[in-house]
């Protein structure tokens, strides 16, 4: 199997994150999370002075630039250039090009490392939300989008949950 390489993706102007979760609905419909690993839309804390009030805002680091951690290949690059938004790879013609880890070190950007304290079989809590108190076991566990699967029942039958790591706690 190939090795993943960070790619970036132009974009219309303002569709950044819609990119970005469009990307991440496919992948999840496709089954494509072995070969599309991460899609960000890289920020950065600024302060904003807004009539006499300042306030730390997130600011897109690229606007029109989305960066895709994935397995180049016919399927993953149809997936990334067929999303709605985005007008193609960054690279000379139709030919997309990686970031080398040294133009990623030079960006300031590396890939989050995500410690996952929650895993497959765990029995959890609800401690937020619509399902609070609610108690459950994890059936997956997503750590590109920090959450959990678990099944509560609803309407007399078990239906499928998706909840963010700080939702539930493990018991």
């Amino acid at each position: 199997m190939a090795d993943a390489s960070w790619y970036v993706v132009h974009t219309y102007s303002g569709y950044e994150n819609k990119v970005k979760m469009d990307i991440e609905k496919t992948i999840e419909n496709r089954a494509l999370q072995e070969q599309i690993l991460e899609v960000s839309v890289p920020m950065q804390e600024v302060m904003e002075t807004k009539n006499g009030v300042e306030k730390q805002v997130d600011k897109k680091l690229f606007p029109g630039y989305v960066l895709i951690h994935m397995i180049m290949n016919d399927d993953t690059w149809y997936v990334v250039r067929n999303t709605r938004g985005v007008t193609g790879f960054v690279g000379p013609g139709s030919k997309p090009v990686p970031l080398s880890q040294d133009e990623m070190d030079n960006l300031g950007f590396r890939a989050r490392q995500v410690l996952v304290e929650f895993k497959v079989g765990d029995t959890i809590e609800v401690v937020t939300g619509a399902w609070m108190g609610t108690i459950g076991k994890v059936t997956a566990v997503n750590e590109n989008k920090r959450t959990v699967t678990i099944f509560v029942e609803m309407f007399g039958r078990e239906t499928a949950v998706e909840l963010g790591f700080k939702e539930v706690k493990k018991m």
